[in-house]
């Protein structure tokens, strides 16, 4: 059976796909022998993307067992880090995002996929170990409900600093939240980077109450459960859910521009099965993997040079998008990051 442990909450939660046991079916076809198939899987992604996923590997894989330990990029990068001397997983999933530079070169096995030549150059690995396989928009997740009660309209980020919103915005933490981090990003994008408009928009939204929540999925979920009126959050979140049926949220990209973060999937460096994760980041960066993901799931934007529909999300060309200067970014991250924690800290104290 599929494992989901939670790390911020140091719980374990057991799904509802149930995947086979180890088998000594052979990872190239199924043909008998004696390979390891328990894969412990990293990931930041939505039960939605998980569930896409381990669907397709159950396909691919005769037998294969996936215990899955979900949290923010923070949380589980910390936690590969604190295992580094005995390491107790194989690979990870979402959350690396191509700004991070060589910040966990440490951790990861330098090794890329066999598809490498087959991702859009603009998505190839920035380090050679970021397997970059899908990107993330930065998205407002509201509540259509309570915007109508305000009798306001949620457009872009001017909005947000309507003093009606004041304490119903959230957003996670970015200093360890990859879908916080990515809003950030966005912000310097529209506004420039580091400038003073960034940074008086960002403590605007501060003095507005913004809330900091506790993980990525609590920027939409609690938004569509009517607890906040919006979420700074990211596209393939919002989409999952309205994918599930929900009504009480919307889909909304900011009216000055967005943009997109590239994340990736990695060998964890010395883990239990780094042979059977080589085999899965191969499968997943295959163009076949890569558009059965998409196809399969709906709401994720992939890498892949194959051409693929997603579902849940609007066509490329609907989105007003503005370019983010990733180089300057992965540079400037601490210095943006230290920024954050200070204007926090004068501002709530």
């Amino acid at each position: 059976m599929r494992k989901i442990t939670a790390v911020g909450m140091g719980i374990a939660l057991t799904a509802g796909l149930t995947l086979s046991a180890c088998s000594a079916a052979d990872l190239e076809g199924g043909n008998g022998g004696d390979e390891n198939m328990n894969l412990v899987l990293y990931s930041t992604m939505t039960e939605n993307d998980l569930n896409a996923l381990t669907g397709l590997l159950e396909d691919e894989f005769d037998g294969i067992s996936i215990e899955i330990v979900s949290g923010t990029a923070g949380e589980l990068t910390t936690r590969i880090q604190s295992e580094s001397s005995n390491p107790q997983g194989d690979m990870m999933w979402g959350g690396l995002d191509t700004a991070d530079g060589d910040k966990h070169s440490e951790i990861f096995e330098h090794w890329l996929s066999s598809s490498e030549g087959d991702v859009l150059p603009e998505y190839q690995s920035p380090n050679g170990f970021y397997n970059v396989d899908h990107i993330s928009s930065v998205a407002f997740a509201v509540n259509p409900e309570l915007e109508k009660e305000l009798g306001i309209e949620i457009k872009g980020y001017a909005d947000l600093l309507n003093p009606a919103l004041k304490g119903r915005i959230l957003m996670a933490d970015p200093t360890s939240s990859s879908s916080a981090w990515n809003n950030v990003s966005n912000i310097m994008a529209v506004f420039g980077n580091d400038s003073d408009e960034a940074w008086e928009y960002i403590e605007g939204l501060l003095r507005n109450d913004l809330v900091i929540a506790s993980s990525s999925s609590a920027a939409f979920a609690s938004v569509a459960d009517g607890e906040y009126v919006a979420g700074l959050t990211y596209e393939d979140g919002i989409a999952s859910l309205l994918k599930s049926g929900a009504e009480n949220l919307k889909l909304v990209y900011p009216e000055e521009g967005t943009s997109a973060s590239a994340f990736a999937t990695a060998v964890i460096k010395g883990g239990p099965n780094t042979e059977l994760a080589k085999k899965v980041i191969d499968y997943i960066m295959s163009p076949e993997g890569q558009i059965g993901f998409a196809e399969a799931v709906g709401t994720v934007r992939m890498t892949t040079s194959a051409a693929y529909e997603t579902e849940f999300l609007p066509a490329y060309e609907s989105v007003t998008w503005v370019e983010r200067d990733v180089a300057w970014l992965t540079e400037n991250r601490e210095a943006v990051t230290n920024h954050w924690i200070d204007l926090f800290t004068e501002i709530r104290g």
